[in-house]
C-alpha cells in the first residue's frame, strides 16, 4: 500500500465516523427528547474526540509528506482527483491538529449544552438564560481562533470562516459587504416605492392545515428531484439539511396561517439535498468527495429556492396545486397574485423568513457582530442591544424581544462560528450560476413551469454537484459560468425581479 493508498483507508474512517455525528446531531434538534442532552454531549464529544485523534496520529502527517513525494515524483497525468483529495486531506489535517483534544472535546460539550439551553431562551424569549452558556462557548471558540490562526497564517475570523468557505477571506467579504451595505437601502426604497404604487396583493385566506402543507411540500420535493428512498422530511425549531448522501434528513417548521414559509423553506433545503445527492460517488467519504463549501451549498439552496421557485413559470405551476391542496378558490390563488405575494418585501426580524431584498442586511448584521465577539471588540452581554441597534440601522426595524432578535438562530449556540457570510456569498453565486445555466439550456424556465427540474439538475450535476471538492469555489465558479464571482451580477438580478429592469 503507498502512503497515500493508506491516506484514502484512514480517511474513510473518518468520513464515516463524520456522518455518524451528523445523524447524531440531526436526531438531537428533531427526535431526542430534552432529557437525553446531557448523555448526547457525552456521545458527540466521544465521537468528536476519537475522530480528532485519528487525525492527529502522528502516522498520518509522515504519510501526507510521504504521499506528497510520491505525487511530486509521479506522471504530470495523474489523477487530478487524488491530486486534490490529497490537498484537502492536508487542509484538514492542519485544522485539525492546531487543536489540543481537550479544546476539542470541551468545544463538543459545551456547544451541545449551550443549544439545549438556547432552545428555552428563545422559547422565553428570555438571552439572560443562555448568557453564561453562549460566554463559555464563545471562549473555547477563541482559543480554537487563535489556534489555528497561528497554524493557517491567517486572522482569527478568517481561521474560522476556513472551515465553512475554505480560502475565504474577511478582507474581500468586507468589501462586499460595504458595496451591499451602500447599495440596498436606496433599492429597497425604490422596490417598497414600486410595490406601494401597484395594487396590493390579494391574502390568502388560512389556516392551512399541517398535514396539507406537509403533502404538498413533499410533492414539490419530488419536482425537484428528491428521492424519498434515500432521504425524509421532518420537523424542527430550526429548518435544515443533514444527513448523508444516500440517507437525506429535511427539517422545517410549519405555520397554520403562512403556509409559504414552510414551502419555501423546505424547497431552500431541497435545494441543499440536491447538491449533497450530486456529489461524485466514486470519492463517497473522501474529502475532494465533499462539498465545495458552505457559499456554493448556500447558493443551491437558493437557487432553487429563490432562482427557480419564486419564479412566475413555477409559480404557475405551483397554483393549482396549491388551490387542491388547500381548497382554495378566487383570484387570490391565480398565479400572477402568488407572485406577487411570493416575492413580497418586506423588512422584518427573521432571517429565514426574509426576502430575497433584505436577507443580505441580515446576513451583513451577524457577520459585523460575529467578527466583532471574535475580535474580543464586544462581549455577548452587550449582544442584544448591539442587534437591535443594527437592524434598526440596516433595515428600520427593532426587534419586540429577544426571540424575534438575537437568539432566532441556532449557529452561534452550537458553535458555528464564521458561517454566516456564506449565506450572501451563496446568493451571489445562485444568480450567477442560473443565470449561466438558462443561457446554456434556454429551455429550463419552461420546464420548470411543468415541474420538470431535471433539465436544470442536468446541468447543475456536470457543473457543480459532481465536481465536489475537486476545484475551489473561485474555481468551480469560474468554470461553471465562465467568469469570476461578481456581486454586479446579483445586483442586476435584483433589479429584473424586483424593478423589471433588463
Amino acid at each position: 500500500m503507498t502512503a497515500y493508498e493508506d491516506l484514502e483507508a484512514r480517511f474513510k474512517r473518518l468520513g464515516a465516523l463524520g456522518e455518524v455525528a451528523g445523524l447524531l446531531q440531526w436526531d438531537t434538534s428533531v427526535m431526542m427528547p430534552s432529557g437525553g442532552a446531557a448523555a448526547r454531549g457525552e456521545q458527540l464529544a466521544a465521537l468528536d474526540l476519537t475522530c480528532h485523534e485519528l487525525i492527529a496520529d502522528p502516522a498520518l502527517a509522515d504519510l501526507l509528506t510521504a504521499a506528497e513525494a510520491e505525487m511530486g515524483d509521479a506522471a504530470a497525468d495523474l489523477d487530478p482527483w487524488a491530486r486534490a483529495n490529497l490537498r484537502q486531506m492536508r487542509r484538514r489535517w492542519r485544522h485539525a491538529t492546531a487543536l489540543e483534544p481537550a479544546l476539542v472535546e470541551a468545544l463538543s460539550r459545551t456547544g451541545t449544552a449551550c443549544e439545549m439551553v438556547w432552545r428555552q431562551a428563545r422559547a422565553e424569549a428570555d438571552f439572560a438564560l443562555v448568557l453564561p452558556k453562549l460566554k463559555e462557548l464563545l471562549g473555547l471558540v477563541r482559543q480554537a481562533a487563535a489556534a489555528k490562526a497561528e497554524a493557517l497564517g491567517c486572522g482569527l475570523y478568517d481561521a474560522l470562516l476556513d472551515e465553512y468557505e475554505p480560502g475565504g477571506s474577511s478582507a474581500r467579504i468586507d468589501a462586499i459587504f460595504d458595496d451591499l451595505a451602500a447599495f440596498l437601502p436606496g433599492f429597497l426604497g425604490q422596490v417598497l416605492e414600486r410595490q406601494a404604487a401597484a395594487p396590493a396583493p390579494l391574502p390568502l385566506e388560512g389556516p392551512f392545515p399541517i398535514d396539507q402543507q406537509r403533502a404538498l411540500a413533499r410533492q414539490l420535493m419530488a419536482a425537484v428531484g428528491f428521492d424519498f428512498e434515500r432521504g425524509r422530511l421532518d420537523t424542527s425549531l430550526h429548518p435544515f439539511c443533514g444527513g448523508v448522501p444516500e440517507d437525506i434528513r429535511i427539517t422545517t417548521r410549519y405555520d397554520e396561517a403562512d403556509f409559504a414559509k414552510a414551502l419555501m423553506g423546505v424547497l431552500h433545503e431541497t435545494g441543499h439535498a440536491m447538491y449533497e445527492r450530486g456529489l461524485p460517488a466514486k470519492w463517497r467519504l473522501q474529502p475532494v468527495g465533499a462539498a465545495c463549501g458552505m457559499a456554493l451549498h448556500e447558493s443551491q439552496s437558493l437557487l432553487v429556492e429563490m432562482q427557480a421557485c419564486r419564479s412566475a413559470a413555477f409559480l404557475g405551476y405551483l397554483a393549482p396545486l396549491a388551490r387542491a391542496a388547500f381548497g382554495g378558490t378566487g383570484a387570490a390563488w391565480q398565479p400572477d397574485n402568488l407572485l406577487r405575494l411570493t416575492n413580497r418585501v418586506e423588512p422584518g426580524f427573521i432571517r429565514v423568513d426574509a426576502d430575497e431584498v433584505t436577507y443580505p442586511a441580515h446576513v451583513i448584521l451577524r457577520y459585523r457582530l460575529e467578527k466583532a465577539m471574535i475580535a474580543g471588540e464586544m462581549e455577548p452581554e452587550n449582544l442584544p442591544e448591539a442587534w437591535n441597534a443594527g437592524m434598526a440601522e440596516l433595515l428600520g426595524v427593532t426587534p419586540p424581544d429577544d426571540a424575534l432578535g438575537c437568539l432566532q438562530d441556532i449557529h452561534w449556540y452550537d458553535g458555528a462560528w464564521g458561517y454566516f457570510p456564506t449565506y450572501t456569498l451563496g446568493a451571489m453565486a445562485a444568480a450567477q450560476i442560473f443565470a449561466a445555466a438558462v443561457a446554456a439550456v434556454p429551455e429550463i424556465p419552461d420546464a420548470i413551469g411543468r415541474g420538470d427540474f431535471a433539465p436544470l439538475m442536468a446541468w447543475l450535476g456536470e457543473k457543480v454537484h459532481g465536481l465536489g471538492s475537486l476545484h475551489t469555489t473561485d474555481e468551480l465558479i469560474e468554470h461553471a459560468t465562465g467568469q469570476p464571482l461578481d456581486p454586479k451580477i446579483f445586483e442586476a438580478s435584483l433589479r429584473a425581479r424586483y424593478l423589471g429592469e433588463g
